[in-house]
């Protein structure tokens, strides 16, 4: 009996294994590197941050499925067309991303490290439907977090008339760590709406609580980021912009956590 007993539990982990582990990750691997082998003829990434974005892709298709997979796709297209927009005036005055724009791997795992950890969290807790959803709109959160401080950083470099020092407003150059202009305040606000938005066509975000918290937790961190860059990045040679990128999604993905404990739980 025992025996038995012990049988059909292996039977039955053989079973997650096979249908969980080899079917849904080997798809979710073989496709995105199907579709990675196809996309690198497209300048968004070099050709080793291609490669990380697949491992990435793999994480978040085989814990999220394609429609997670898919809101990834739409930030780095989203991220890096924002970043060409007067790239020649931008690199004229040194302060564009350099690679011509294109994004490599310390760019990839620094914007989407917290949301990978994330995704397998979301697979970990697949049993407790109501931490899942606390873990997607942190998800969500993390990355309106980043296209905000995309958009506002690209454009502020670009449109930004006046710049300043966010701790002390006093006039900086653009592309100054810490530095904010209204310009880029404002498409730092776009930024988080908009994807916010996407989280909410792909079903991450399914209330009007929700949405608000996604949007205010990304533009918030955003805020937050210039405010750290500004006290801490220039006394510390390891706190390089990648390293706050996974700080600032971290802490809109926290804050969204806090936030959705206080108002969606007791709602």
């Amino acid at each position: 009996m025992n025996q038995l007993k012990i049988f059909n539990v292996f039977s039955k982990f053989g079973y997650m294994f096979v249908n969980d582990v080899l079917v849904d990750w080997l798809t979710a691997f073989s496709l995105n590197f199907l579709l990675i082998a196809f996309a690198q003829r497209y300048p968004l990434l070099t050709r080793i941050g291609w490669v990380h974005a697949g491992i990435l892709g793999t994480i978040l298709w085989g814990c999220l499925g394609w429609t997670g997979w898919m809101t990834v796709v739409i930030y780095l297209v989203l991220g890096s067309l924002v970043t060409k927009i007067g790239y020649s005036y931008k690199k004229a005055r040194g302060i564009a991303e350099g690679r011509d724009g294109r994004r490599g791997p310390e760019n990839v795992w620094g914007s989407a490290a917290t949301g990978a950890i994330l995704a397998l969290l979301f697979k970990l807790f697949s049993s407790f439907s109501q931490y899942q959803y606390i873990i997607l709109i942190a998800f969500a959160s993390s990355f309106s977090s980043k296209l905000a401080d995309t958009f506002g950083s690209e454009i502020g470099k670009r449109w930004g008339r006046k710049t300043f020092l966010i701790t002390s407003l006093k006039p900086v150059k653009a592309g100054t760590d810490g530095a904010i202009s209204f310009e880029g305040t404002v498409a730092s606000l776009v930024g988080s709406f908009v994807m916010t938005l996407v989280m909410y066509v792909f079903s991450f975000v399914n209330s009007f609580s929700a949405f608000l918290i996604v949007l205010l937790s990304g533009f918030v961190a955003t805020i937050a980021e210039s405010l750290f860059g500004a006290i801490y990045q220039d006394k510390f040679k390891w706190l390089t912009n990648e390293v706050v990128n996974f700080l600032q999604t971290s802490f809109a993905s926290i804050l969204s956590i806090w936030l959705a404990l206080i108002f969606l739980t007791t709602s």
